[in-house]
């Protein structure tokens, strides 16, 4: 057998790796390290596409498209070609009619007993001349005119069967080709299908209905329905939506348009014995979709008229691409990939959207299905898994902005637990938990063994020695007040204090972290929540608050060495009260920043240095931390926001490598 290897068309590739939902997370991280929240850092993933992945277009890049179609069916056509063309059709048969009576109006041959011709021709003309404007009021008059010209005969049956072919295309999409003849069997067929779908929908309407009866339905009369539904309800929809469409046709006509269009239709269903059944349908379907827009007008600008059929499936298109664009903008409370209709992007943009759709629907099942994301009480949160990452990402940031001669220090990865490698090694013992020296145990298994393969014992294995390190309680405490929202501050220091908590957790794992949030009230901040953490809207910086959090932390470690680091925008404006109430007062109170000093004289007994990150360049807040200074022996940095993250990181390596 021969084989035929080609591109692989038919949707994604099936083997292509797996996409890692990491990239997608690093993508979100940007927008969340900048104040947002997970949902809209995720919309706004979804939005821009995946990084890494090119091919794959976001809900921005569809949005696009989809605007630019409805541009294009707005501006390229108008609505009125079947009242042109019936016009024309018109214009044609009576022209065709009064050049045969010209004919006629000849004298009559000499002796001649026949009536004067040219009376009864005289007479059709007058009729002709008095037709009325009104294209449908017209061809009403002329349904019943004896034409003398077998040529306008021809022109208005022409005239009938255009109208038949455009009035029922309206309301059943295909049936124009269906009617491509005038086979009388055809519009029979057609009425009896008519009668057995409106049975049918009064037999749903009394809970009668059963699949059997669809099934049996489409048996019969399946090849006029080529959008080819599956069930009731499918067909209901397809029905509905093009009858609302041919609604917003007439709605969209002028006045005199619509008068006109609408009696063609009246007197074409009357004609085709169809007005009735075409009635109960309309009904039918408006009952049970009454949320379509049924009557909202559209306005097209374009040259090109269309046909009333063809205006009907633009509408319809229309129609279907504001909904579309309603769901891409995911702009309203709620809003998921799923509720995107894929039928609807297949119809508007082809397949190709499709697939990028689901690409982007994978990406939001598979953060969740790995555990970056989670849906606590109907909100999106971040799992500690997704947290760690972000920190790890704030902290190569602050790090990146280091100098290159203090790298080596913190990005060590082989360093153990305990400290920093002294070069030495030794044969490991149980309990140890320094890194293993590899070479030297290989050479130690070689030694023994003579040779290859190298089978290794307990007695084999060496350790590298590292510097032992004292332990440290580390308290960073962040200013959520809402001044830090205002002045821009806000973001850099949740990121400042994310990279804090990657660096003690992973470089040093022996220390106590505790990140301590304040504005009117301060609390104890868990690193899962972070990242999604915000400012607090109200009144109120209480510093005294934190310290009291903070001291009770040092007091719970007392052999680690204490590290406090504050970061605020603002002089104490807020204490608390003994009943556990907060009191505000601006400009602060002589008590506020009484008490408050009091903690601070508390952290230096406790033989803790607090060192302080100012934010704003307020004298109020330079005195107040200058006293800090005095009394603590701490220092005072003034960093710009997007360098808060390297100050702070760096003063705690600092600290830490002066403790060893």
């Amino acid at each position: 057998m021969a084989y035929l290897y080609g591109e692989y068309h038919d949707g994604p590739d099936p083997l292509a790796p797996p996409y890692d939902v990491r990239e997608a997370l690093d993508g979100m991280g940007d927008a969340i390290l900048s104040g947002s929240t997970p949902l809209d850092a995720l919309r706004d993933l979804l939005r821009r596409g995946l990084p890494g992945a090119p091919d794959h277009r976001g809900l921005d890049d569809l949005l696009r498209q989809v605007r630019q179609r409805r541009r294009e069916l707005r501006s390229n056509t108008r609505l009125d070609g079947t009242l042109e063309q019936a016009r024309a059709l018109l214009d044609k048969a009576i022209g065709q009619e009064r050049a045969e009576l010209r004919r006629e109006t000849g004298d009559p041959p000499a002796g001649s007993l026949t009536p004067d011709p040219s009376d009864d021709a005289r007479f059709r003309e007058a009729m002709l001349d008095a037709l009325p404007s009104d294209t449908s009021r017209a061809i009403q008059e002329l349904s019943s005119y004896d034409w003398r010209s077998p040529a306008a005969r021809r022109t208005f049956e022409e005239l009938r069967d255009l109208l038949r072919r455009e009035v029922l295309d309206s309301q059943f999409r295909g049936m124009r080709d269906a009617l491509a003849s005038p086979d009388p069997a055809a519009m029979e067929r057609i009425r009896q299908m008519m009668t057995d779908l409106n049975e049918m929908l009064d037999r749903d309407a009394r809970g009668e209905h059963t699949p059997d009866d669809f099934a049996e339905f489409m048996r019969k009369y399946g090849d006029m329905f080529p959008e080819n539904p599956q069930n009731l309800e499918e067909l209901v929809d397809q029905l509905a939506r093009r009858a609302a469409a041919a609604q917003r046709l007439l709605a969209s006509l002028t006045p005199e348009q619509r008068a006109e269009l609408a009696g063609l239709i009246e007197q074409t269903l009357e004609q085709a014995g169809l007005a009735e059944q075409m009635r109960r349908l309309g009904e039918s379907l408006y009952a049970r979709r009454p949320d379509l827009a049924w009557e909202t007008p559209e306005r097209l600008s374009g040259e090109d008229p269309m046909g009333m059929g063809d205006a009907v499936t633009a509408l319809q298109e229309l129609a279907d691409l504001g909904e579309l664009e309603s769901a891409l903008r995911q702009d309203y409370p709620g809003a998921r990939l799923d509720d995107i209709d894929e039928a609807a992007i297949r119809r508007a943009l082809g397949r190709s959207a499709v697939d990028d759709l689901e690409a982007l629907r994978r990406i939001e099942r598979e953060l969740e299905a790995q555990g970056y994301l989670r849906r606590h009480r109907g909100k999106l949160e971040l799992t500690p898994k997704a947290v760690r990452r972000l920190g790890e990402t704030a902290l190569r940031r602050a790090f990146s902005s280091l100098e290159s001669s203090r790298r080596g220090d913190h990005d060590q990865r082989d360093a153990g637990a305990a400290g920093e490698l002294t070069g030495s090694t030794r044969p490991w013992r149980f309990g140890d938990e320094q890194p293993i020296d590899v070479v030297r145990t290989i050479v130690n298994g070689v030694r023994r063994g003579g040779g290859a393969p190298v089978t290794l014992s307990v007695d084999d294995f060496e350790i590298v020695e590292t510097e032992r390190r004292s332990a440290a309680a580390v308290c960073l405490l962040v200013d959520l007040s809402y001044s830090m929202a205002l002045r821009g501050t806000w973001a850099a220091a949740k990121q400042t204090a994310l990279a804090l908590q990657a660096l003690v957790t992973s470089k040093f794992p022996q220390d106590a972290v505790q990140i301590i949030g304040f504005s009117n009230y301060a609390r104890v901040l868990r690193a899962d929540e972070l990242a999604g953490l915000e400012w607090d809207m109200v009144q109120g910086t209480n510093l005294h608050h934190a310290l009291l959090i903070a001291g009770r932390h040092l007091d719970r470690h007392p052999d680690f060495e204490p590290v406090v680091l504050v970061v605020t925008d603002g002089e104490p404006t807020a204490h608390l009260l003994r009943n556990g109430v907060p009191r505000f007062d601006w400009p602060p109170s002589p008590e506020t920043l009484a008490l408050t000093l009091a903690e601070v004289d508390k952290m230096t007994r406790r033989r803790a240095t607090i060192n302080v990150f100012m934010l704003a360049a307020d004298e109020r807040l330079r005195d107040f931390v200058d006293e800090v200074a005095r009394r603590n022996g701490g220092r005072v940095f003034s960093p710009s926001a997007e360098r808060l993250g390297e100050y702070v990181v760096s003063d705690f390596l600092r600290s830490r490598r002066t403790r060893r």
